[in-house]
C-alpha cells in the first residue's frame, strides 16, 4: 500500500502531473503559466533537489519547485536559468492541485521546504516574485517584501520578496 501522506523531492517523471496541476491553477487567475512543461522538465532535470512534492496514497496534491540563483534580486534572467553556485534559491512556482485548496496545504507545503532549505549548506535566502493579492499569504510563510521585481511578464508585475534560510546552521549545529 501506498503512504497516506508523503514529501519529496520531485523527479522528471512527475513534469507532466506538476504541469497540470500548475496549468489549472494559474491560467484561470492570470492566463499564463509560470513554467511550461519543457521549463519544468528542464529544472526537474538540473535541480531536482529544489524541489518538493506532496503526495497523498501516491497522488501529486501540492508542489514547489525552485533553482539557485547568483544575485540580490531576480531578473528576467532568473525565470529560466539554474545557477549551480548560487546562494538564493528562486521558488519558481507553488501549486495545489484545486480538490485539495483552502486546506493549508499551500502553507504547510511552504514550511516543509524553507526546513528542507535550511538542511542544504549553499542556501542562505529563498526569493520568489507574486502577484500583489498573494503578499498577504507569504507574509504569513515569513517573507519579507524586497519591492516591485524588475521581471515582467506580459502585462503582469509582480512583487519580490525573501526570507532567510540560513545554510550552513545544519552544518554548525553538527560539528565539533
Amino acid at each position: 500500500t501506498l503512504p497516506a501522506s508523503e514529501f519529496r523531492c520531485l523527479s522528471p517523471e512527475d513534469a507532466v502531473s506538476v504541469f497540470e496541476i500548475e496549468r489549472e491553477a494559474f491560467i484561470s487567475v492570470s492566463g499564463d503559466c509560470p513554467l511550461h512543461l519543457d521549463e519544468i522538465r528542464h529544472f526537474l532535470n538540473l535541480c531536482p533537489e529544489l524541489s518538493l512534492g506532496w503526495f497523498e496514497e501516491g497522488r501529486l496534491v501540492a508542489f514547489i519547485i525552485g533553482s539557485l540563483w547568483d544575485q540580490d534580486r531576480l531578473s528576467q534572467a532568473a525565470l529560466t536559468l539554474h545557477k549551480p553556485r548560487g546562494t538564493a534559491v528562486h521558488i519558481h512556482v507553488l501549486a495545489v492541485h484545486r480538490t485539495f485548496r483552502q486546506q493549508g496545504k499551500g502553507s504547510i507545503l511552504m514550511w516543509r521546504y524553507l526546513q528542507y532549505l535550511r538542511c542544504l549548506p549553499f542556501a542562505r535566502r529563498a526569493l520568489l516574485m507574486c502577484e500583489d493579492f498573494l503578499v498577504p499569504f507569504y507574509q504569513k510563510c515569513g517573507f519579507e517584501v524586497l519591492g516591485p521585481c524588475e521581471v515582467t511578464v506580459g502585462e503582469l508585475a509582480f512583487i519580490e520578496m525573501q526570507h532567510p534560510v540560513r545554510g550552513h546552521a545544519f552544518m554548525r549545529r553538527n560539528s565539533g
